[in-house]
């Protein structure tokens, strides 16, 4: 499975609280991780419960690995990063029932399996175009029927936005500007103020939409940096 890194959001389930520090279990890792109070909430926390309680699931930022000892953060993760990281948590918990559907008692056995090389919402994603992997751990035959319900399943399209901002003192820097916007082909940019957009990438893999947002924001860097424009992201 793919190793936790600093800066990652992940979704966690409350375990205890001991005095001021709350541990929690980061589900998909089998690890264990702590969250000073400062780090729940900005200002004062009146009562640490209104935020947190065992069994609760909450979104984390991984501030530190030191060792066994992983740092994370409730209140650095923004409302968009938990949105993200809800759906996609509901869409694996979609998955776990589909594959129950199909491999009764093997299942927990087959998602351990899968969760030590990836998590399992990536590899079932990544199984509709290439079922190879996902045939070699439960067979051809099985497979076709977990693929078969999963691309009936109706898929909501996640959408990840970003804030460009771009700026220049060229005499032609608006038309260029809008020339650079102008050729990207895979995402929704619209005018907000003067030298702010909103670009949006919209996918039912969450992962590719990210993935092909920041391929697209590079190409505009580039293309800023080359006709002397400041780019700035958010």
């Amino acid at each position: 499975m793919e190793n936790l890194e600093i800066g990652d959001i992940v979704m966690c389930t409350v375990d205890r609280i001991i005095g001021t520090v709350v541990f929690v279990n980061i589900d998909g890792f089998n690890k264990e991780g702590g969250i000073i109070l400062s780090e729940i909430a900005p200002g004062r926390i009146r009562n640490l419960r209104d935020y947190v309680v065992p069994k609760k699931k909450i979104a984390c930022k991984v501030l530190r690995i030191i060792g066994d000892r992983i740092d994370l953060s409730l209140r650095r993760v923004t409302q968009k990063e938990q949105k993200e990281i809800l759906e996609k948590y509901k869409q694996e918990q979609s998955y776990k029932s589909i594959l129950k559907s199909i491999l009764n008692e093997k299942t927990n056995e087959i998602i351990n399996e899968i969760q030590k090389k990836e998590n399992l919402y990536d590899f079932l994603e990544q199984a509709k175009e290439n079922p190879e992997e996902l045939e070699k751990i439960i067979g051809k035959q099985n497979s076709q029927k977990v693929l078969e319900i999963l691309k009936n399943q109706k898929q909501k399209k996640a959408e990840i936005k970003k804030e460009l901002f771009l700026t220049t003192t060229e005499p032609e820097g608006i038309i260029l500007i809008k020339k650079i916007l102008g050729e990207v082909k895979e995402a929704e940019i619209k005018y907000i103020s003067a030298g702010r957009y909103n670009i949006k990438v919209e996918s039912t893999d969450m992962k590719k939409a990210d993935n092909k947002l920041k391929e697209i924001t590079e190409e505009i860097k580039q293309k800023s940096k080359k006709y002397k424009i400041e780019f700035n992201i958010k």
